[in-house]
């Protein structure tokens, strides 16, 4: 071991840490063993299936550590027979312990998705997307005890764009982690990276979600139902109910209304104003979408999936699902 290729440990599990494991070992850096979650049943087959880095690390003949607990003294001893420098985490799933973050020397260092610290917790793309952010990226912190309370050492900003989605942005922010990482060891070698405090009093969390987060409540704005369509999008989803059951929304696109020409939307087509309905009163289903009436201007929903189906654009699903105008979502 030289000073210049410190022996890593990896930490990782979803899609989500794969550009940072790529990018670790494109450039050369001594991986000595990954540390991904135990594989999961997955897919309507309830098949056991691994986690996309223990796929990665397999076809790069890395040992593969899946220990179904992490807070033991057994696996400790475990990793200590690697005899790690540095420990880098992306996404791994689980809170490590203190003695865990201290074994290696030059400490333990994480990718978080977002500008801690803004979003701190398990869910900061889909919150950034759900409360309107312009703009988001990517922290390499130096691991504590704490929530994504650790010293910044790196962060990296990226714009969220006008129709982004949990999955689409996950993916850029992805890949502008696995860079970060690289251009902090850069400045690790070359003694130049340094650490700051968090200023606790900026703070924001970003909790679990779950599927009942995905709830519509038509009288929020438009554009505010918008955001926690395309935030929840893949997972939990968000949801209305039509004729009793569950349907779900993607692909919103929010239609200004104006008091005096009515809403402005692409395309000639022109739309009566949604002053005298109900939220939630759809006031057309067609090629484009249903155009839903909201608390403030109107949201076309340009695809849906319909309980106990698959996700569909909105004129697919009419042809065999006909809603006539003025039909209320959410009852």
């Amino acid at each position: 071991m030289t000073p210049d290729q410190p022996r890593i440990i990896f930490m990782g599990t979803p899609e989500f840490a794969v550009p940072t494991l790529s990018a670790l070992l494109a450039a050369g850096e001594r991986v000595v063993a990954v540390v991904t979650q135990p594989d999961r049943p997955r897919g309507r087959g309830k098949k056991l299936a691994p986690p996309p880095v223990k796929v990665m690390a397999l076809e790069a003949g890395l040992p593969v550590l899946q220990p179904e607990k992490i807070r033991g003294a057994d696996f400790l001893e475990t990793l200590r027979q690697f005899e790690p420098d540095l420990i880098v985490v992306t996404a791994y799933g689980r809170i490590l312990p203190g003695h865990l973050i201290d074994l290696p020397r030059l400490g333990t260092i994480n990718v978080h998705a977002s500008l801690l610290p803004k979003y701190r917790g398990a869910a900061p793309i889909q919150w950034a997307i759900i409360r309107g952010e312009s703009e988001t990226g990517v922290t390499i912190m130096q691991m504590d005890e704490g929530l994504d309370t650790g010293d910044i050492l790196l962060t990296a900003g990226m714009p969220i764009e006008a129709e982004e989605t949990a999955a689409t942005l996950a993916t850029r922010l992805a890949e502008l982690g696995g860079r970060a990482m690289m251009e902090a060891l850069q400045l690790l070698r070359q003694g130049l990276l340094t650490a700051r405090k968090q200023d606790d009093r900026l703070a924001t969390l970003a909790p679990p979600l779950n599927k009942e987060d995905g709830l519509v409540d038509w009288s929020a704005p438009a554009e505010r139902i918008g955001c926690l369509i395309r935030g929840l999008d893949p997972w939990p989803g968000t949801y209305t109910c039509l004729a009793g059951r569950r349907l779900k929304l993607f692909a919103p696109l929010v239609v200004r209304e104006d008091a005096a020409a009515g809403p402005t939307m692409p395309g000639p087509a022109s739309f009566p104003g949604p002053a005298s309905f109900p939220a939630g009163t759809i006031r057309r289903a067609g090629a484009d979408g249903l155009l839903v009436v909201t608390g403030r201007d109107l949201l076309l929903v340009r695809q849906v999936q319909p309980e106990g189906g698959r996700r569909l654009e909105v004129e697919t699903f009419l042809r065999g699902h006909p809603i006539a105008a003025g039909t209320l979502l959410g009852t």
